[in-house]
């Protein structure tokens, strides 16, 4: 199954080698199995492409018909807490690091839940609308790039894409999660939420207005290490550079 996770796996070669390890009948069971996991891997990726072109499609047409950002996350929080949270679902079929997209899928549930869903005030804020985009437009790329690999059909635009907009868009989504997560700090520290003072019976406590300064102090190293491994991926994949490790 591992094998039908990575993009860069050719599903020809894959029933060969089965075939011709096991013999012709054991081949053509593993054919068999290899093209269930090939079908069922691609659609799984074409759903939750579908899933973030709806969430395009509904915040483009809120705005054609409002003329303001004022009020559209309200209007797609449904579809974006529900396609969100069930991203935790699909952390081991992504043909990444499955800790990378760990953090990824955690920090976004983290800004969904634990800041835009709980504190209504920044909701119209325009820092969400910066993270809102620049998830959406990742995501339909990321996983047209995953589908199309997985077809072995990638338009070049795609691949340019998936190696390109993130210049963009990732700075763009980190900034717009900032400012919202620092939108937020004045109505944590005043209303105290999520907070837990002493004295109480566990003799613990935490506060959450600090919790979100030390939060936000972690993108400083986190932040580098994504950015900068995706540019190492974007010079091997669209200019062919090779990392050679010399002898001692």
């Amino acid at each position: 199954i591992q094998g039908w996770l990575s993009h860069e796996m050719n599903p020809s070669v894959t029933a060969t080698v089965k075939l011709g390890q096991n013999g012709k009948e054991s081949g053509l069971g593993g054919l068999e199995t290899a093209e269930v996991l090939f079908q069922t891997q691609s659609l799984t990726y074409s759903k939750i492409r579908g899933k973030w072109l709806v969430l395009a499609i509904a915040m483009v047409r809120f705005y054609m018909e409002k003329g303001t950002h004022r009020g559209l996350y309200k209007s797609i929080q449904k579809t974006l807490k529900f396609f969100q949270t069930f991203a935790l679902l699909e952390v081991r079929i992504i043909p990444t690091s499955v800790l990378v997209t760990g953090v990824q899928v955690s920090s976004r549930i983290f800004m969904v839940w634990l800041i835009t869903h709980s504190i209504k005030p920044i909701q119209n804020e325009e820092s969400v609308v910066l993270f809102l985009v620049a998830w959406t437009v990742t995501e339909i790329t990321r996983y047209s790039f995953y589908t199309f690999s997985l077809l072995d059909h990638l338009p070049y635009f795609i691949k340019w894409a998936r190696y390109n907009f993130f210049i963009i868009l990732y700075p763009v989504g980190v900034a717009g999660e900032l400012l919202t997560i620092y939108a937020a700090l004045p109505y944590v520290k005043k209303t105290g939420m999520f907070s837990i003072r002493l004295p109480n019976k566990y003799n613990v406590s935490f506060d959450y207005y600090y919790f979100l300064l030390i939060t936000m102090a972690s993108y400083i190293p986190l932040f580098p290490q994504l950015y900068f491994h995706m540019l190492r991926q974007r010079r091997k994949v669209l200019h062919g550079e090779v990392i050679v490790e010399k002898d001692d």
